[in-house]
Parts: structure tokens; C-alpha cells; sequence
């Protein structure tokens, strides 16, 4: 019998009871039974993203969240930073020069953060600056950067946007967008959300729906005042994803049964057994000190091929995780802990990766990466 596993930072696992909601009979979405359970969503991603305003949702991958947050907010020839650190932040670089915006990059070395002081600096030398674009967690490399300190330089500038790709990082680490005054978090069903691919959300601060007001940049599909106006009706400018949302509605009501600060606990405790345990193991992380805990990224051992690692992973041993990405093809393997996963899964996959290396030819002591994991979860700390 071969049982699959997955452990890659998107699509992650979905709980059964989101897994059967789905599958229930279709409805049609003008129908009032499906306006009430939009209305039970939209209140259910308040809670998640922690704001008081409405959160956007599109059917399509979070990519379409991130072109929006561009499209409805800045004008041809707007400057904008971008934090390029991986390829998520090479993305926020590429949505703004499509749509002819002057991306000023910040380059980042990968695995490690963003300093924030860069960022003030390259605001009090040009006051044109109309917004700051930036991942909260980096999936690439596994980096977590300092929302909160750059929203507080950010806000200081009312005349720019701050911009968070939360697509990995919401409802697995700690993001409140009204208390730390962020202007547009956008997300992905895929992640912590515990659902497929195929829906993408954004939520703006009443000083971004300023910049809506303004903006002159091409849009159709994602238009955020179109959908705003449909979404407080209950309804959606366009055919939703009638399925994923009855998913969503169940995904949400799991996470506000957990509560977000058990379930920031949970991923932080997961992450911690997973960077132990490579450590134990005599590997290197990727992120040595700002690791996000959505996702652990690791430094293949001398010798080894990352995509070996990940190849013997999913064919052998059936466990999908990721590999490294352009720069870092073939030097890391990504294991993420991200959404329904919990200490038992970490295990599993801890000790398939000792197994897998042993196999590669790396010497270690087996079952040493086992054992520190177990010591960080068995007292749940």
C-alpha cells in the first residue's frame, strides 16, 4: 500500500471535514442559501486577518491578489520598493512592470531578511514613493521578514502603501493587519487555510481604498470597488468558486474553534521540532536566524543533491515536500509545517528524510533527528 504524504509549502493537507463539505451537492451561487454562507465566510476571514474591514475573494491563485494589490492601488510611471529577497519578491518586481510601475528593488540575500532601516532610508531620500511591496514569509527560502518594524517606518509616509504578501504566512504566524496598521494583506486558499488551490484574498486599510480612488492602471477581473460593492451584498462580481467556498466556510470555523494564538503556537512548536531535528542531523538551515514558521528550509549536506532528496522523498517514500528554487535549486529542501499538520506529521517526516539521506550516502546516527524532535514536542513547549 502506498500512502501519500505532503508536507510542501502549497497545496498542504485538508482536514476530512473540508475534504466532505466540498463534495456536498452544488448550489447556485445567486441563491440565498449560498449568500448565507458567504456571509458566515466574510466574518470568518475578519477573524483571520484581524481586521474590521472586508476581505476580497477571487477564484484564482494568490498571484491574482498580488496583481490586484498593484492594479487598483498605483498609476503608469508610480515608484514603488520592492523587497526581493525569493522569488515571491522577484514576483511583486515582475506585476510591477508589467503594468509600467518603477520598481525600485531592494535585493536581499537569500535565506537571510530585510534589514528595515533600508527601507527608511530609500523612503526619506524619494517622497514619490507610492508603495512598499514585501512577502511576510518568504516560501523560497523560508525567511520570515519584520512586518511590524517596516509598517511602523511605513505609516510614518502618508503617502505610501505597505503591501504584504501573506500568501504563506497567515494563519500560521502572527499578522494582525489593523494593529500594525498594514494597508493590503493579500492570501492563498492553499496554505494555512487548509484548503485547494483556486481562491485568493485581499484586504485593504482605508488608506489603500484611498489610493483605489486614484489609481488609473488597466483592471477587469480584479477590480477591488467591484467587488467590494458585490461583496456586501453577499454576492460576487463574477462566478465564484462555489465549492471552495463552502470549504472555506468549514476551514474557518476549525481555525476559530482552535483560536489564532493556538494555532500560532502550534506552528511555532512545529517549526521548532523540525529546525532541532535537521540540526541534530548536522545540517545547515537556509535562514539561520529569521526562519518563518510556516516552512524550514534546509542546506543539502556536501555532496548531496537537494532534488535528489526530494525525489526519493515523493517516489520512494511517497512524502511530497519542495525543493529549492532557481539560486537555490539543488542546494536546500523545503519542509513546511503550514496548516493542518500536527506533531505526529513532523515525526513522519523527520525520520523519512533520515532515511533518505542514508540512502544518499550521508553519514549520520539514525534517528537522532527523531529524537530531538520528540523532545521538543512531547511536552508540547
Amino acid at each position: 500500500m502506498d500512502k501519500q504524504y505532503l508536507l510542501a509549502p502549497g497545496p498542504t493537507p485538508i482536514p476530512p471535514e473540508v475534504l466532505l463539505t466540498m463534495a456536498g451537492p452544488i448550489v447556485h451561487h445567486r441563491a440565498p442559501v449560498y449568500e448565507r454562507k458567504l456571509e458566515e465566510v466574510r466574518e470568518g476571514l475578519k477573524y483571520l486577518f484581524q481586521t474590521k474591514k472586508e476581505v476580497l475573494i477571487f477564484a484564482s491563485s494568490g498571484t491574482g491578489a498580488m496583481e490586484g494589490a498593484v492594479t487598483n492601488t498605483l498609476c503608469a510611471g508610480d515608484k514603488a520598493i520592492v523587497v526581493e529577497g525569493g522569488k515571491f519578491g522577484e514576483r511583486w518586481a515582475n506585476i510591477c512592470k508589467a503594468y509600467g510601475v518603477k520598481a525600485q528593488v531592494l535585493p536581499v540575500e537569500w535565506g537571510r531578511s530585510i534589514d528595515p532601516a533600508l527601507i527608511d532610508q530609500a523612503l526619506k531620500e524619494d517622497r514619490s514613493i507610492k508603495a512598499v511591496f514585501t512577502q511576510a514569509t518568504e516560501t523560497s527560502t523560508g525567511v520570515v521578514y519584520p512586518i511590524k518594524e517596516i509598517a511602523e517606518i511605513v505609516t510614518r509616509y502618508p503617502g505610501t502603501l505597505i503591501v504584504v504578501d501573506a500568501i504563506s504566512h497567515l494563519g500560521a504566524v502572527e499578522l494582525p493587519m489593523d494593529a500594525w496598521k498594514l494597508d493590503i494583506v493579500v492570501a492563498g486558499s492553499q496554505k494555512a487555510l487548509m484548503l485547494p488551490p483556486g481562491l485568493a484574498f485581499a484586504a485593504l486599510s482605508d488608506k489603500a481604498w484611498d489610493f483605489v480612488e486614484k489609481s488609473t492602471l488597466p483592471k477587469f477581473y480584479f477590480d477591488f470597488k467591484k467587488e467590494l460593492k458585490n461583496l456586501t451584498q453577499n454576492q460576487s462580481a463574477y462566478t465564484p468558486a462555489v465549492s471552495l467556498i463552502m470549504g472555506l466556510a468549514e476551514s474557518l470555523k476549525k481555525i476559530k474553534e482552535e483560536g489564532l494564538e493556538n494555532i500560532f503556537a502550534r506552528h511555532a512548536r512545529l517549526a521548532k521540532a523540525t529546525r532541532e531535528a535537521m540540526l541534530a542531523l548536522g545540517l545547515k538551515l537556509y535562514a539561520p536566524q529569521a526562519h518563518s514558521n510556516a516552512v524550514t528550509a534546509v542546506v543539502a549536506p556536501p555532496g548531496v543533491d537537494g532534488q535528489k532528496v526530494v525525489k526519493i522523498l515523493r517516489d520512494k517514500h511517497h512524502l511530497t515536500i519542495a525543493g529549492g528554487q532557481d539560486q537555490a535549486k539543488g542546494k536546500i529542501f523545503r519542509i513546511a509545517h503550514l496548516g493542518y499538520v500536527d506533531k505526529f506529521d513532523i515525526i513522519m517526516a523527520v525520520a523519512a528524510v533520515e532515511m533518505t539521506l542514508k540512502e544518499l550516502g550521508y553519514v549520520g546516527e539514525m534517528g537522532k533527528g527523531v529524537r530531538a524532535a520528540m523532545e521538543v514536542l512531547i511536552d508540547g513547549k
